[in-house]
């Protein structure tokens, strides 16, 4: 189907409410319910170009950004973890008591999908690729990952837990989501 230009997939479903998704490889999928006319699912899709286009760019822009990156030697992998090894625990050391959480194990991996994680055990898991960004962002980490010791969710709780520690953590996240997947692109296939 066309609208405005844009070319998208029309998925007809029993849903009660229109959503577009863009794909990471550019296309466009429009999702609708069964009965609604297709005039409303154009005008829809029209009144979104704009929303649309900046996906778009968006996604370019990740792709760019992925396809130009170095990918890591196992050997500055080696070096990250290392670094990691030394620095991160020294920043849980630190936050725990503010926190208020107390943890297990502290393991650095090399991780293709995650930042950081904890188990029940309360065992602390960090991504050695963590060394590629700056102290902000680490200790944005860490205090996640501790703040999950007392809440294992991503609650309004948790996050209140979060923000008592680090009130600007959003910045991070932001940076994070904006910056993460071409740091983990970066990892050797």
């Amino acid at each position: 189907m066309q609208s405005d230009r844009i070319y998208y997939e029309l998925l007809r479903s029993d849903r009660k409410t229109c959503q577009i998704q863009v794909k990471a490889d550019g296309s466009v999928i429009v999702r609708a319910p069964k009965r609604m006319p297709l005039r409303d699912i154009e005008r829809f899709v029209s009144e979104k170009s704009d929303w649309i286009e900046n996906a778009f760019e968006k996604n370019r822009r990740a792709r760019e950004q992925i396809k130009y990156t170095e990918p890591l030697t196992h050997e500055e992998i080696g070096k990250l973890a290392n670094m990691a090894l030394e620095y991160i625990p020294k920043r849980v050391e630190h936050y725990a008591p503010i926190v208020g959480a107390e943890y297990g194990n502290i393991t650095i991996r090399n991780q293709k999908t995650r930042w950081g994680s904890c188990s029940g055990k309360k065992n602390l898991n960090f991504n050695c690729l963590l060394m590629l960004t700056d102290e902000r962002i680490i200790d944005y980490v860490v205090v996640h990952e501790l703040c999950h010791l007392k809440e294992m969710n991503h609650s309004e709780r948790f996050w209140a837990e979060v923000e008592k520690v680090l009130p600007e953590y959003k910045a991070s996240r932001a940076w994070l989501k904006a910056n993460g997947t071409a740091i983990i692109a970066r990892m050797t296939k």
